[in-house]
């Protein structure tokens, strides 16, 4: 159910549209001593909990924590570009990973790649992710219409992918888990109750358990339920992102 490529190319991303495989992994994105300097790199500033998920760190902001307050939405897309400059300030003097997965999608996709516009603004891309040791995170599902119901340009999605380098690991722990059975959104939204997730416990053994190493890529259909296992001594972090899909005619487009 995960297909390892040397690089990400137009078939490998049609069969994660086709819904052919859960995930694609690239082995050594990042060189893991790169990686893991990276990581470092970001690390040292410090780092602030989600607005809705406060035992899960982040660096920037996700636009799935606005959940559709207008107030939270403007100051979504008013930190936007800084929080895209920030990253890049961060990982200097090397490359910001997301910048060279940008690049990479665009020129692999025959229509191209290019950052999400949503009413009317281009969204931000490039969260980092932090998990510390001894969080679960939580199983869920990530769906953009659900985030933006009144929008057309969300709900035209044919497939959603979540994209994560990961530069630092735990010891032990940190897998990433998947599973291929739908739950609709209303079930999960009955599920979780006021949490962002649900135990992963209630999903029964997982389709697809996967521990990367820092350097790994990993990109994986983001409809389907997944969460991470706890890790053991050090956090979890990893740079994340959204890529959607419209059809094989259409630009993939990208955001956090």
């Amino acid at each position: 159910m995960m297909l390892d490529v040397e690089r990400l190319d137009e078939t490998c991303i049609k069969k994660l549209a086709n819904e052919e495989v859960l995930a694609i992994r690239v082995k050594g994105f990042v060189p893991q001593p790169l990686a893991i300097e990276i990581g470092d790199k970001i690390l040292a500033p410090g780092f602030e909990g989600y607005i809705n998920a406060p035992s899960i760190g982040r660096i920037g902001m996700a636009f799935y924590e606005a959940e559709n307050q207008p107030l939270l939405i403007e100051d979504y897309f008013e930190r936007a570009t800084s929080n895209i400059a920030e990253l890049r300030s961060r990982c200097a003097p090397y490359s910001s990973p997301v910048d060279t997965l940008r690049c990479m999608l665009d020129e692999s996709w025959p229509a191209g790649a290019h950052l999400e516009n949503l009413y009317g603004r281009k969204m931000y891309v490039g969260l980092s992710r932090v998990v510390k040791p001894g969080v679960c995170f939580l199983a869920h599902h990530d769906i953009l219409a659900k985030d933006a119901p009144d929008s057309f340009q969300a709900r035209s999605l044919e497939a959603q992918f979540a994209c994560n380098v990961y530069l630092n690991m735990p010891s032990e722990g940190g897998a990433l888990q998947m599973w291929d059975h739908d739950i609709t959104p209303d079930q999960f939204d009955e599920m979780r109750g006021d949490s962002y997730g649900i135990d992963p416990a209630l999903l029964g053994p997982p389709t697809l358990e996967v521990r990367p190493d820092p350097g790994d890529f990993i990109m994986f259909n983001s409809r389907c339920m997944h969460s991470v296992t706890p890790g053991v001594a050090d956090p979890r972090l990893s740079l994340s992102f959204f890529v959607g899909y419209r059809g094989n005619a259409s630009p993939l487009t990208f955001w956090s």
